[in-house]
């Protein structure tokens, strides 16, 4: 920074300073993005339809549908089939929503019970995974330990990376390393694997062996398919942090090495280019350093790297001996640095003022709560680019998630409370339908007249009971067949009435003949007619059963439609006054969450405008020594010479 030969040793500080800060960003733990929790629920064929339906929401990334239809299906136990698994997935999406408490309480309530070897190693899992995300590693461990060989493939993996994280949040390296040195060298190992494996080495003391590893990643070829921006940043993210470890270890020729790796169009660019400038730089390569620094200016005006390469520059010129130049840098970083301190008021007030967090929620819109949604769209802000560091912060990541979701409840229940009001209206409707109706319905049934039928029915059922136990044959003769018995019965009244002529002998032989045929067909039908007669009886008497039971229904009716009226209106006004309570209540909660999205943003920026005072600072200190070395220069050459 200084523009004298004798400020190496302050320059060297500044350059092992800046690098161990790079090193410590680039070393961070790299864990792949969390998988959505369709893990939790093993593929296999849908039996229950109100499942699939919980499954085919979920995939549509309708997450808080999925979740309460799951939740509502369970309650009438319309689930039975897959009961463990719909228990997991209800767990896996409670946790999806940071709901640790009510997800770990689900796991261990599957635990509990004689669940699969599959669906208990997954409840593990799980519950390792909360207890790592609420800092209790020893239960972490714990849970980890009970997990056999059930696991899926895709959370094999990750069991693998969550344990040795947690391991390496206990301090304890050495034991991450053992895990990942054997999946690492595993042939397809991830490169996941194998970077928190150099990880764990380096924070473990053996930096030689771990930045081997790193380098390994950072050298990594893509399998043969176009290589993901996943691979691209996690490669990008490895030789980074070796460059600031050469860096920082006074090895500016390795360090240039694998800077040089980085893409010049990733998220690690700037860092690299001015890592790369300083390499050159700490290797008097000065006039070769302004090159990365000059690129560097020209990108992102607002990044932090390209604030310091505007201190870096003049440095670089003052050592080529260009103090003019050097000079003017100076001035020109102090006059941007006043700038950019003015744009971060500029952005400061505006996000006090709403604009970031309202219009994030404009150009960012959810259909649903989604804690696997992240901000795609920019808002527009008087300097977009202060929100780099801003949105990069996890802190103010879950905080903006918050914020989306207590909206999205706050939207939710303002909507339930609307088709409140169309389900009093649906209420009264039936009311009045009932009330209008009812008259009609109980005169029909006065109508019916059941106690005759009933009355009619036993005369019915007397007379078949006389006919069977009599053998009336006659009594079940058809229309026809009663017909001819009439006639059958005034011929022989009229042969009677004519005496004993002989001349009517034949006569009565025929009517003798037709007599006994009758009575043999009427004998031959009989038991089917019987048969046939008892039949219809007992559809009669069910007949009569389902008229007695309508009765019963319509009376029971006039009194239990009313009492269903006015239950369901009881259930609805009892909604309304939970939702009446609950709305203030998210109101209130979305606005605190606001509020403490704008504090983690302003936060941030304040830190920049920290970072750039003190840029300032060193600059005005350097413009100063220059003035200074120019005012002796001239006093040495107005001095008498001997």
């Amino acid at each position: 920074m200084l523009p004298s030969r004798s400020s190496d040793r302050t320059a060297r500080r500044w350059r092992r300073a800046a690098a161990v800060a790079m090193l410590a960003c680039a070393l961070g733990v790299a864990q792949a993005a969390d998988a959505p929790v369709s893990a939790a629920s093993a593929a296999r064929p849908v039996q229950d339809p109100h499942y699939g339906d919980t499954l085919f929401q979920f995939y549509q990334d309708h997450y808080f549908t999925a979740l309460t239809g799951l939740m509502a299906s369970q309650q009438f136990e319309r689930v039975g089939h897959h009961a463990d698994d719909a228990e997991l997935l209800r767990g896996g999406l409670l946790l999806s929503y940071g709901l640790h408490r009510e997800a770990g309480g689900v796991f261990e309530r599957l635990l509990d019970k004689s669940a699969a070897p599959a669906v208990r190693d997954r409840a593990w899992f799980f519950l390792a995974k909360i207890r790592y995300q609420r800092g209790v590693m020893p239960g972490a461990l714990e849970a980890l330990g009970h997990i056999g060989g059930q696991l899926p493939p895709e959370l094999d993996e990750e069991r693998l990376l969550l344990q040795a994280n947690v391991m390496m949040a206990s301090q304890d390296y050495a034991g991450a390393a053992r895990l990942l040195g054997g999946a690492a060298q595993r042939p397809g190992a991830g490169l996941y694997a194998r970077y928190n494996l150099g990880v764990a080495l380096v924070k473990g003391g053996d930096a030689t062996t771990g930045l081997g590893w790193l380098d390994g990643v950072g050298q990594a070829v893509s399998p043969p398919m176009p290589p993901t921006e996943e691979f691209r940043s996690l490669r990008d993210q490895a030789n980074l942090a070796l460059g600031f470890a050469a860096l920082q270890g006074d090895k500016p020729e390795a360090a240039a090495t694998y800077l040089q790796r980085v893409r010049l169009d990733g998220l690690q660019a700037g860092k690299a280019l001015l890592g790369y400038g300083w390499a050159l730089a700490a290797a008097n390569k000065h006039s070769e350093a302004l090159v990365p620094w000059n690129e560097l200016l020209r990108r992102d005006a607002h990044d932090a790297a390209t604030l310091e390469a505007r201190l870096a520059v003049p440095f670089s010129y003052a050592e080529l001996g260009a103090f003019g130049q050097a000079l003017a840098r100076y001035n020109e970083a102090i006059t941007v640095f006043d700038q950019e301190d003015a744009a971060l008021d500029d952005s400061i007030r505006a996000i006090r003022a709403g604009k970031l967090i309202d219009g994030l929620l404009a150009a960012n819109p959810g259909v649903e709560m989604g804690w696997f949604s992240g901000i795609r769209q920019l808002p527009d802000m008087p300097h977009a680019g202060h929100l780099t560091d801003v949105l990069a912060q996890h802190e103010f990541q879950e905080a903006f998630k918050n914020l989306r979701d207590l909206r999205f409840l706050a939207d939710n229940l303002q909507g339930w409370q609307d088709k409140l009001s169309v389900f009093d209206d649906m209420l009264a409707n039936r009311r009045q339908a009932y009330a209008a109706r009812l008259p009609q319905v109980l005169a029909q049934a006065g109508t019916s007249g059941l106690g005759a039928l009933a009355q009619r029915r036993d005369g019915v059922a007397a007379a078949l009971q006389r006919v069977e136990e009599e053998v009336d044959t006659a009594a079940l003769a058809t229309s026809a067949q009663q017909a001819l018995i009439e006639r059958v019965k005034r011929v022989n009244d009229g042969l009677a009435a004519a005496g004993a002529d002989p001349a009517l002998d034949g006569a009565r032989e025929r009517a003798r003949m037709a007599s006994g045929r009758l009575t043999w067909e009427l004998a031959q039908d009989h038991v089917a007619r019987l048969w046939a007669a008892q039949k219809d009886l007992r559809v009669i008497d069910r007949e009569l059963g389902e008229a007695r039971q309508h009765d019963v229904a319509l009376t029971r009716a006039q009194v239990e439609e009313p009492a269903r009226f006015d239950a369901f209106a009881l259930r609805t006004a009892e909604l309304a006054a939970r939702i009446a309570a609950l709305m203030p209540r998210v109101t209130e909660l979305a606005r605190q969450q606001q509020q403490a999205a704008q504090d983690i943003a302003v936060a941030q920026l304040v830190r920049q405008k920290e970072r750039l005072a003190l840029y300032s600072t060193q600059a005005r200190f350097a413009v100063a020594q220059l003035h200074d070395r120019a005012s002796v220069s001239r006093e040495a050459d107005r001095a008498p010479k001997p």
